[in-house]
């Protein structure tokens, strides 16, 4: 991925997409219960800020980002909550705008970043295609938790092709982060896109495959939904034990969300 600019825009119209979801809100409905425990929509659009003024740091002023790191490293358990509990008790009005400004200019920074610049980051640095990536899959991922919380159904976009490769990439972080063994061959991984077109990884005869709804995948990977709720069929041990616990973000694993009683 040489040229950062199509996920750039990616990110932007992913943004552009959630904003027109929460533009128009009633406080009462900013202060909604999200499915994850504790957070209200306000919680998801404050983490996704905080986030993105923390990328932007990483970006454009690498000494603050590790001020950063180290603050998160002195509270680790609290530290993405006290993020987001300080922007949900803003103003609706003064959160979105919040949120509106660090995502522009974050935007900025991302495609002024010079040719194979790379920028440090929670993980392993990251070129500016990936910090791209990793924001457009938070961004879908709480976006699907506001949504969830307002009861609405939002049409699945190719977008999600960012959000499926870093599913697929980050297969023996999953496995790593648990203390599992880290599988020896490549899976293949074939899903079927919003569009329509087989979106494939990993070569063609691997013994071990997932396949599926990339939907399905992306809501597995960002642990949305759980797997008995979803339509992802795995041929092999170890392609099935990566279902249970596939993670495309950074961090600890994550509880996953009960299952609902039914495929989406």
């Amino acid at each position: 991925m040489s040229d950062p600019t199509p996920v750039i825009d990616d990110l932007r119209d992913e943004s552009d997409e959630l904003d027109r979801l929460v533009a128009a809100l009633s406080p009462e409905q900013w202060a909604l219960a999200t499915p994850a425990p504790g957070w209200t929509v306000a919680h998801q659009i404050a983490h996704l800020a905080w986030t993105d003024r923390s990328a932007l740091l990483a970006v454009t002023d690498e000494d603050a980002f590790r001020a950063l790191v180290a603050k998160a490293l002195a509270a680790p358990d609290t530290f993405v909550d006290e993020g987001a509990e300080e922007g949900a008790a803003l103003a609706p009005d003064t959160l979105l705008q919040r949120w509106r400004e660090g995502r522009t200019a974050l935007d900025k920074a991302l495609r002024a970043a010079p040719p194979g610049a790379r920028f440090p980051w929670y993980g392993p640095p990251m070129a500016a295609a990936s910090m791209a990536s990793a924001r457009l899959m938070e961004t879908w991922a709480h976006g699907q938790d506001v949504a969830d919380a307002l009861g609405v159904r939002r049409p699945p976009t190719d977008r999600l092709r960012h959000v499926a490769r870093l599913g697929v990439r980050t297969r023996d972080f999953a496995f790593g982060v648990r203390g599992l063994p880290v599988p020896a061959g490549e899976f293949r991984v074939e899903l079927r896109a919003p569009s329509g077109d087989l979106w494939t990884y990993g070569p063609e005869d691997a013994p071990q495959r997932v396949t599926g709804p990339a939907l399905d995948f992306c809501l597995l990977v960002t642990q949305r939904a759980h797997r008995a709720d979803l339509a992802l069929r795995a041929e092999g041990p170890d392609a099935d034990a990566w279902l249970d616990i596939a993670q495309a973000f950074a961090g600890p694993p994550g509880a996953g969300r009960p299952p609902q009683g039914g495929t989406r």
